[in-house]
């Protein structure tokens, strides 16, 4: 996940394994693969930067708790 900021200010988190494109025009829209789009403050290259630090940090992999009984 990364953590974004809408147009309003409002931060979020957002699945970046979800992200199909990303455009800047000038906001920057990214379009999640299904088909849902947010408008973000942060400029194209941040939002590429994040990821690439979020896929860095986990290695590409989530880890996962899993509880036993």
């Amino acid at each position: 996940m990364i953590i974004l900021t809408k147009l309003n200010g409002t931060t979020f988190a957002l699945n970046s394994d979800l992200i199909e494109t990303i455009e800047e025009n000038p906001d920057t829209m990214i379009r999640l693969i299904n088909k849902n789009y947010f408008n973000v403050k942060e400029p194209m290259t941040e939002v590429i930067e994040k990821v690439i630090a979020f896929r860095n940090a986990t290695h590409g992999t989530i880890r996962c708790v899993t509880y036993n009984d």
